[in-house]
């Protein structure tokens, strides 16, 4: 099967439409067309590895939660899948969710289920969003699923806005700190270095030091730079691989301070996930293994594996949960509870909601904590300076 751009006019409503037709010629395209009730105008084959293609894997986190609650509203008041998708493409704004949205249409048209369609494009739904799909589509309860997956992003994109919001001022204060720094190092520092050679004076060794630091930077800046850009490039390089990607995630469970930030923020994804798939019908395994891949962490997903190997065995999750490296006590305890009473789900719900709440506490706690310790640091620096700055001119007022 081909994708085709087609532009046609509806003879319902003599309005020229624009999308995606799959076939296998062009011809097909345009049957297929004119089975629709679309008069084609034009139909162009859409070439593996083109630009439209590219756009599927840059779709905005946003555009997919407005695309799935538009889904799960169209679904559930009785349109059909190929009608729903068909007025979300029309009324979408944004070109790359719009090329993905004509392409599932496209797949649902020609035959294939519609876990099958959004499977292909893996860039912009991951594996939670697609077995929630393909569990909703045999159960019967797309619209249901549909917005507990809408749910399940909002959540975890309002988590993530805490987060980088707690994270904001202090790059803020940091860069203002920076830019002081620059600014007295290459304006103020030089005229005392002046000053002194002019009277032929010693300078104190705290200046000495900063005159040597602005000396290096206006002589090698350029090697500065360069040095900077190698390093940076084989940073991101080295994160990219499989031990880099272990070692970033093992920082952030380890850092001081923001460990247990991160640790509740992969809880409660886990707990959340687990929670919609285990409710939606899918089965013990599958949602550990989709559950893994969803907390976006390698070392975590590891334990839930390994947990998951015992499951497979016939250990209770309770069980298979405790001891594993960088689970938190209480998920095991509140599953062993919804073990004992056959609501595993929402007992995960429970646990996420808990897990949810104190990642909020936990941000206010470190947003707290930051701003003194950004003082002292500012305090800190800011003396250096003045320690540099004005003790050689005190010094000099003094001998005079």
């Amino acid at each position: 099967m081909k994708n085709f751009n087609y532009k046609a006019r509806d003879t319902q409503d003599n309005k020229v439409k624009k999308g995606v037709v799959q076939a296998n010629t062009e011809n097909s395209a345009g049957k297929l067309l004119l089975e629709r009730g679309y008069i084609p105008i034009s139909i162009e084959e859409i070439q593996e590895g083109s630009f439209m293609q590219r756009l599927n894997s840059r779709v905005p986190g946003k555009e997919k939660i407005v695309f799935t609650r538009q889904f799960a509203t169209l679904i559930g008041a009785g349109l059909p899948l190929a009608q729903s998708l068909r007025t979300i493409s029309e009324q979408s704004t944004n070109k790359a969710m719009k090329f993905v949205v004509d392409d599932i249409l496209a797949s649902v048209e020609s035959g294939k289920s519609l876990a099958d369609a959004f499977g292909k494009h893996p860039e912009v739904f991951n594996k939670v969003y697609l077995a929630l799909i393909a569990a909703g589509e045999v159960s019967g309860t797309l619209d249901e699923s549909l917005r507990r997956i809408a749910m399940q992003q909002e959540k975890d994109a309002a988590m993530m806005s805490k987060i980088y919001g707690a994270m904001t001022y202090p790059a803020i204060v940091l860069v203002v700190i920076i830019l002081v720094v620059a600014f007295m190092l290459f304006t103020v520092v030089p005229q005392v270095e002046q000053l002194y050679r002019d009277l032929r004076q010693p300078l104190p060794t705290l200046t000495q030091i900063m005159v040597n630091m602005e000396q290096f930077i206006v002589n090698y800046w350029w090697l500065i730079i360069i040095v900077l850009v190698i390093v940076v490039l084989a940073l991101r390089q080295y994160f990219k691989t499989e031990g880099g990607i272990r070692t970033a995630d093992t920082i952030k469970l380890s850092f001081p301070m923001f460990n247990q930030l991160f640790k509740r923020l992969y809880m409660a994804r886990f707990a959340r996930t687990a929670q919609i798939l285990l409710s939606t019908g899918v089965a013990m395994l599958d949602t550990l293994r989709i559950s893994s891949d969803a907390v976006n962490n390698v070392v975590i997903a590891q334990s839930i594996d390994n947990a998951a190997e015992k499951v497979k065995s016939g250990k209770p999750l309770s069980e298979s949960l405790k001891g594993e490296d960088y689970i938190m006590p209480f998920l095991p305890q509140m599953i062993s509870i919804g073990e004992q009473s056959g609501k595993i789900d929402e007992m995960l719900g429970k646990v996420a909601q808990v897990y949810e709440d104190e990642l909020d506490e936990q941000i206010r706690v470190i947003s707290t904590m930051i701003e003194p310790i950004l003082m002292v640091f500012l305090a800190v620096v800011a003396g250096g300076m003045v320690g540099a700055i004005l003790f050689p001119i005190y010094a000099l007022v003094n001998q005079i």
